[in-house]
Order: structure tokens, then C-alpha cells, then sequence
């Protein structure tokens, strides 16, 4: 069985999104070589990828766009991608599937293959994901910075789940990857 695997990087006060959409300013002070190699390692492993709505219209249009990037771009634009949906009309991005009900999709996707499926940013997805007990690991990268208000990947609308850590890893420019798996109630 497949293993789903959240990916985030978040602020030291647990912010995923600064105040506005799509605020990811704070990404600047950890992106550098040794997290574009994490990035290229996992997008390499990754089977799928997924998100919810709003987070796949963004990635969409950044990534489809994408000068530089080299072999991430590459990656990001092939790979197998999910959005979770019950609005969408259509997804434009290439090899982009669309699932109405996530729970459920993401259950049977999870029973079928054997690479893990991440999914990035996609703060309400995620929340859903976990209170319904299907995310097996959680992985951060700590920014070294104190929003004090964005939004939570996190907030009060999640079910308590008991973590083991797996990794922890510094960076130089101050960032901290965490990985952890979550364990079963």
C-alpha cells in the first residue's frame, strides 16, 4: 500500500500561507541547494502528487510558466497529479486527474501502486486527510521566521494525532526538515 505523505514548508509559528493567497515570501530563507536536492529526491520517488483547488490553480499556473528550474520544472509538469475537487470543470495542467471526493479517492488511490503520494500546501486538504486517519507521514521544512498571522497548516480544526520522528535535518541557511510519521490511534 502506498504511503501518503504530506510536504509543507511552514513558519516557526506553523503558517503555511502568509496573510494573503498565496504569500510564500518566507520560502526564500530556506530555498537553496540542499533543499532543491530534497525537493528533486522526493519529486524522483513520488508516484503522485496531490492537492486541493486552490492550491493546484497556483502550481498550475506557476509551474506550466516555469523558466530555470531545470530538472524540477521537468518533474513538476509530468508527473501523475491529482486535484481534489468538487468544483472544478476541467484540469488543464498535463497528467492531471480530478476527484470529487477526496476521502474516499484518496483511500482507493492509496491501495493501488506502490510509490508514495505527496501532496503540497493544500492547507484544508490536508486537514481533512488527517481527521480521517489516511496521512502516513508528515514532512517540514521550518522557516526560520515568526509570521505571527497566515494561515495554519495546522489550526484548531484538527483531531489530536500522536507523531514519531523519523528525521531531523539543519540547513545552513537556518531552515530545519522534520519528518515524521503519523502514528495510528
Amino acid at each position: 500500500m502506498r504511503k501518503i505523505i504530506v510536504w509543507d514548508v511552514v513558519t516557526l509559528d506553523g503558517c503555511f500561507e502568509g496573510r494573503k493567497p498565496w504569500d510564500l515570501s518566507f520560502h526564500d530563507l530556506v530555498w537553496g541547494p540542499e533543499l532543491e536536492a530534497l525537493s528533486l529526491e522526493q519529486l524522483q520517488e513520488a508516484d503522485m502528487l496531490v492537492f486541493g483547488k486552490n492550491t493546484y490553480e497556483g502550481m498550475a499556473e506557476y509551474w506550466t510558466t516555469a523558466e530555470g528550474e531545470g530538472k524540477v520544472t521537468a518533474l513538476m509538469n509530468s508527473i501523475a497529479k491529482v486535484v481534489c475537487s468538487s468544483s472544478l470543470e476541467k484540469a488543464q495542467w498535463n497528467n492531471t486527474t480530478i476527484i470529487r471526493d477526496a476521502i474516499p479517492g484518496l483511500k482507493r488511490l492509496k491501495e493501488q501502486g506502490s510509490g508514495p503520494i505527496y501532496i503540497f500546501g493544500s492547507g484544508k486538504l490536508v486537514q481533512s486527510l488527517m481527521n480521517a486517519g489516511i496521512v502516513d507521514e508528515i514532512r517540514l521544512c521550518i522557516a526560520p521566521i515568526i509570521l505571527g498571522n497566515g494561515r495554519k497548516l495546522f489550526d484548531d480544526e484538527n483531531m489530536t494525532r500522536r507523531l514519531e520522528l523519523l528525521e531531523s535535518r539543519s540547513l545552513q541557511n537556518g531552515g530545519v526538515i522534520l519528518r515524521y510519521e503519523v502514528k495510528r490511534s
